[in-house]
């Protein structure tokens, strides 16, 4: 490592970048892990970047993936900066010292529904990380069409394998940056942790410990499935469902009517229409079961044994799905005689749906939709996957309810806490002016601890169901808590 003023340059496998220090830790930003996926590359598996000469100016956020901004008011919710360029395969390193070694790793993939979100949102500032001891690296991925859509002719889920190469990028250089390539964590949140618990079927050898944040492993379309979303995306494109007719237009015309048909596809989650793979968990452009790099949907390759040798720590929030329907104001419109049609739409049994209108007779349709379908798609998964994961497991919960618009303990609202980023500015405005700092200290510390013992503090998930209940208080461990809500799903 050569260090000079205010930074420090680093020789990776490509060549040499130099970044900044600030407060005594060192940030690579926008280093490339993949070539450009566009021109000859494009709708192709990951390539190594082209070496360079010379070093490599690293001391600002690299290209995002194509994506759509979201739409109001989830573009203020939550913040989305986009970075133009063709370079998008990119990942950032925040590291306490370059020169150290056998470092602790925390890699983190981004949520934003397989559409949105790159490694250059505020709130992943990994600096905090660094700070502790942790070297915090975020990644970059193929987003919607360009990443997910299964297209005849050309492999599936490119974006998964963009994360996949991200990883053997840290496994080949991150010695460099003071890490150990055999203490590495990966974490996510959303999308993210739906990608953390794919990965962690997979079986890589990539990562020792593995952290999923309200997203556990159901995600999976069929080919079939995948294929009428990627249909209809090119029947409003007026092109074949080809990669050679998408190939043809620039990843800007795509991203409109990629947009409409994935709001179409979360407002109205209809199995008739798009397939019960989509429509269970209402996103339209997710990992595809290909045969090949993703063949079991994770949740059941997990409960065969996959991942054992992982470490995992999943969790979720208490009222994650309110961030989908209150704030545009969708919760008002959900009437008593549309749950039914939803929720049977997401393959909630009829059972269960009946078993949850008894327990929670006195709520109104919205929300009765939000209990139902936050345990449907993020806590009855997360204690699935605990429960079957044949290594050890913690699990959490996060129950602070946000000051803002009704939300609750949202979807999304702990990553500030997690980051130990609420100072930060544009994080976003889902935990209000004063989130309590305590909990972020709490919440913070935990997943440090993680990384770096194997340990977040709290005991193992076993038969007794032990959940860490993050609150303003003294955030409890419980035994299975909702656990008759729980029973009802089997």
């Amino acid at each position: 490592m050569e260090q000079d003023a205010g930074s420090a340059i680093v020789r990776t496998t490509y060549g040499k970048v130099r970044g900044t220090v600030r407060d005594g830790v060192s940030a690579y930003l926008g280093i490339p892990y993949a070539a450009p996926p566009f021109g000859p590359r494009r709708f192709q598996p990951p390539e190594p970047p082209e070496p360079w000469d010379g070093v490599r100016d690293t001391t600002a956020y690299g290209p995002t993936a194509p994506k759509s901004g979201y739409a109001p008011p989830y573009d203020v919710l939550l913040p989305d900066p986009a970075v133009p360029g063709d370079d998008c395969l990119n990942l950032n390193v925040w590291t306490p010292d370059p020169g150290a070694a056998g470092l602790p790793v925390l890699v983190w993939i981004h949520g934003g529904a397989f559409r949105n979100g790159s490694g250059a949102v505020p709130v992943y500032d990994g600096a905090n990380f660094a700070r502790d001891g942790v070297v915090c690296v975020t990644i970059n991925y193929r987003l919607g069409v360009e990443g997910f859509a299964h297209l005849p002719g050309v492999p599936d889920n490119r974006g998964l394998r963009d994360q996949i190469a991200a990883l053997e990028w840290v496994r080949a250089n991150i010695a460099a940056f003071g890490g150990d390539p055999d203490r590495v964590t990966i974490a996510g949140e959303s999308a993210g942790a739906m990608s953390v618990t794919t990965l962690l079927s997979l079986d890589l050898g990539l990562f020792r410990r593995a952290v999923a944040q309200s997203g556990a492993g159901l995600v999976a379309q069929t080919r079939e499935d995948a294929l009428k979303v990627s249909t209809e995306i090119a029947a409003r494109l007026g092109i074949e469902p080809t990669a050679e007719a998408f190939a043809a237009l620039p990843p800007a015309k795509i991203l409109r009517e990629q947009e409409s048909v994935g709001m179409e596809v979360s407002l109205l989650p209809d199995p008739g229409r798009w397939g019960a793979s989509t429509a269970r968990t209402a996103m339209a452009l997710v990992p595809v079961l290909d045969g090949d790099v993703f063949p079991r949907r994770a949740d059941e390759a997990v409960a065969a044994g996959a991942g054992r040798d992982v470490d995992v720590l999943t969790g979720y929030n208490s009222d994650e799905f309110r961030l989908f329907v209150v704030p545009n104001g969708l919760a008002a419109h959900i009437t008593p005689e549309l749950v039914g049609p939803v929720a049977s739409g997401m393959g909630v049994p009829a059972p269960v749906l009946a078993a949850y209108r008894s327990r929670y007779a006195g709520l109104s349709g919205g929300d009765l939709v939000s209990v139902l379908i936050t345990d449907h798609l993020f806590r009855v998964p997360a204690h699935r996957l605990a429960a079957g994961h044949a290594g050890r497991s913690w699990m959490y919960e996060f129950a602070w309810p946000s000051p803002e618009r009704d939300l609750r303990a949202c979807h999304a609202l702990e990553i500030g806490f997690v980051f130990d980023n609420l100072g930060v500015p544009d994080v976003g405005p889902l935990a209000g002016d004063a989130p309590p700092q305590p909990l972020a200290d709490a919440m913070h510390r935990a997943w440090v601890n993680f990384a770096v013992h194997g340990d977040p503090g709290w005991p193992e998930f076993d038969a007794t169901r032990p959940v860490k209940v993050f609150d303003a208080g003294e955030n409890p461990v419980v035994l299975d808590p909702g656990g008759e809500d729980r029973a009802v799903w089997g």
